[in-house]
């Protein structure tokens, strides 16, 4: 193989590599909480952005487990747990609040998350709030 081939190969894998790098970093800082309580006094996180190794720190950054009250809920309705390191922020932060004596609950997960924590199961233990599953009528009749 001459050495012009190597050096394109190469650039091509550093480019890549870099790109890689980049989207990691712009994707850790998208991830946002919103919260609230509501009237029974329950504290919602409503997160914001992909949850992966990249915005771990960020996201693990977003909780007051000190000051927050006995129950939580964590709503992934506009998030998504994509990889391991996010199951195991997830389990570290759990793990601080049960140290408190305080409920976490995660809902609105997507069926791909649910996945991950159940192969997870021997590194979690999350309530998570089952979500209504909606049919549409009709939408399994034949024609």
């Amino acid at each position: 193989m001459p050495v012009s081939d190597l050096v394109v190969i190469l650039a091509v894998l550093i480019g890549v590599i870099i790109a890689a790098l980049v989207f990691a970093w712009e994707n850790a800082r998208r991830i946002r909480a919103r919260k609230h309580l509501d009237e029974a006094g329950v504290k919602h996180y409503e997160i914001f952005g992909p949850l992966f190794f990249g915005s771990v720190q960020a996201f693990s950054e977003k909780f007051d487990v000190a000051d927050d009250p006995q129950q939580v809920i964590i709503d992934f309705a506009e998030s998504r747990v994509a990889d391991m390191s996010a199951i195991e922020a997830l389990n570290k932060l759990t793990e601080r609040y049960h140290r408190l004596g305080k409920t976490v609950q995660l809902r609105h997960l997507s069926p791909d998350c649910r996945h991950l924590l159940q192969r997870a199961d021997s590194l979690i233990d999350v309530n998570i709030l089952e979500d209504p599953i909606y049919h549409v009528a009709g939408a399994d009749l034949r024609y």
